[in-house]
């Protein structure tokens, strides 16, 4: 069995739960502060990780000074001076309002600048359920964000989409991520045709894969069959390509 624990900050204490058995642990003071905070920030996160451990594994990266910290790919917190930091969202609000939760604050040419990011207190650190609740939230708001910017961003951070096709796509129309997966695939490949009649069944393939997200190397070989059928039937053939 894991031995649970729960960090008493005020008074430099931990107490270590481990089958049953109790045992005190108490810092000895440290003239290095820097040395205190690393190990407060190493306890904190262990605690952190068991109790958002239904979400998926936490990974950390060094960033501003600490360390973002992420579920696969999405960062909804920050570690820094010893303390973890929830990424601010809406839901979060009354909580933070009540609280008067501190935001993480970062200097920027020499000017204090406060980042979306508010501080777990000591209270919430002894309410699990509410810590996972508003972890919950503030990864739920980073994981629609970075969708949203997916959807709407640019149409050459997408697989497959060079510079010359994305000139390509905004001269028909097309001119970000969302009106490409709206259309789709095969609309989008008809509206690029509309210019340029020697546009191949390679770049439907393209379109096709970058809309899932993946290489066109890397489609289905049922859905590249979809894909040429479908051509064929709007006066494409196949066999007129040979590139």
């Amino acid at each position: 069995m894991k031995p649970k624990f729960i960090l008493l900050h005020k008074t430099n204490s931990l107490i270590f739960f481990n089958n049953g058995s109790v045992n005190k642990i108490t810092f000895m003071c440290m003239i290095n502060k820097g040395m205190i905070m690393k190990k407060i920030s190493k306890l904190r996160f262990l605690q952190f990780q068991e109790c958002l451990s239904p979400l998926g594994k936490i990974s950390s990266r060094p960033l501003f000074g600490g360390y973002s910290l992420a579920i696969e790919n999405t960062v909804f917190a920050m570690v820094a001076e010893g303390e973890i930091y929830l990424r601010v969202c809406e839901q979060s609000a009354s909580y933070r309002v009540e609280h008067h939760s501190p935001m993480l604050m970062m200097r920027k040419n020499g000017r204090p600048v406060a980042l979306k990011y508010y501080r777990i207190d000591e209270a919430l650190w002894q309410d699990s359920k509410m810590l996972f609740h508003l972890s919950q939230l503030s990864l739920h708001s980073a994981r629609s964000e970075k969708q949203h910017q997916r959807d709407s961003g640019r149409l050459k951070n997408l697989p497959n989409i060079s510079f010359h096709m994305e000139l390509m796509l905004i001269h028909a129309g097309i001119t970000d991520v969302k009106m490409l997966r709206t259309l789709g695939a095969e609309k989008s490949w008809l509206k690029l045709r509309e210019h340029n009649k020697g546009i191949s069944i390679n770049v439907l393939e393209s379109l096709a894969g970058a809309i899932a997200g993946i290489h066109s190397a890397a489609l289905p070989a049922q859905r590249r069959q979809e894909l040429r059928e479908w051509a064929n039937t709007q006066g494409y053939s196949v066999e007129d390509y040979s590139g």
